[in-house]
């Protein structure tokens, strides 16, 4: 693999995706994995063990919990990251345990900062619809680099899509960089996150873009 992304999610725009125990999701974007671009279930040996992250228990619980189930004791989101993704990015040596890809991970979310850019730049969740233009050119400007967007495409008889998700690229150095793939390049593994029934994919620059502070 290339590059890592880091994704974050909006966990109101997650629970409206599937049917599920979503209980009053965090009002800020959460962690939804670290994830090398190629490479999927590396090694389906090296199990999951939470003992091992017991340390980074109450931040992981905070930054990335598992939005879609209530519960403080799920760990299967976790280990499901970490079987798909973590055992993938363990090839680099700064990941090569599961205490060091979920710590490495929740350092890359805190550098990134991406609550506080938004905040910065004016944008919150609201009722009324944003420019993806505008809200692409501040993260731009912010970070210096393109992240990737994904929306939930409008539902029948809307006009506007819902932001979901915001993936940071890094370079194996664990340096910002763009995720653009250069024209003609595709990725198909990242073009789809399925939840449910609904499915995110690359917000379109056209359609206004709906923020929403709460699960309709």
């Amino acid at each position: 693999w290339k590059k890592l992304y880091l994704a974050h999610h909006w966990p109101v725009t997650v629970c409206k995706m599937t049917t599920n125990d979503c209980h009053d999701p965090p009002k800020y974007w959460t962690i939804h994995g670290l994830w090398p671009d190629k490479a999927e279930e590396c090694n389906r040996t090296w199990h999951f063990n939470v003992t091992e992250i017991k340390d980074l228990m109450s931040d992981m619980r905070h930054y990335w919990p598992d939005v879609l189930h209530s519960s403080l004791n799920r760990t299967q989101f976790w280990k499901h990251e970490w079987d798909k993704h973590g055992t993938c990015a363990a090839t680099l040596e700064v990941l090569n345990s599961q205490k060091k890809y979920f710590g490495k991970a929740l350092e890359l979310y805190q550098h990134v900062d991406l609550n506080s850019c938004l905040l910065k730049a004016g944008i919150k969740p609201s009722s009324s619809y944003y420019e993806m233009t505008a809200i692409k050119e501040a993260l731009t400007r912010f970070y210096g680099v393109t992240p990737k967007i994904q929306c939930l495409p409008p539902e029948e008889g809307e006009k506007a899509q819902t932001i979901g998700q915001i993936e940071f690229c890094f370079t194996k150095e664990l340096q910002l960089r763009n995720c653009t793939a250069p024209k003609g390049g595709s990725n198909p593994m990242q073009a789809h996150l399925k939840l449910g029934t609904e499915e995110l994919s690359v917000c379109n620059d056209t359609l206004p873009t709906y923020y929403p502070s709460e699960v309709q």
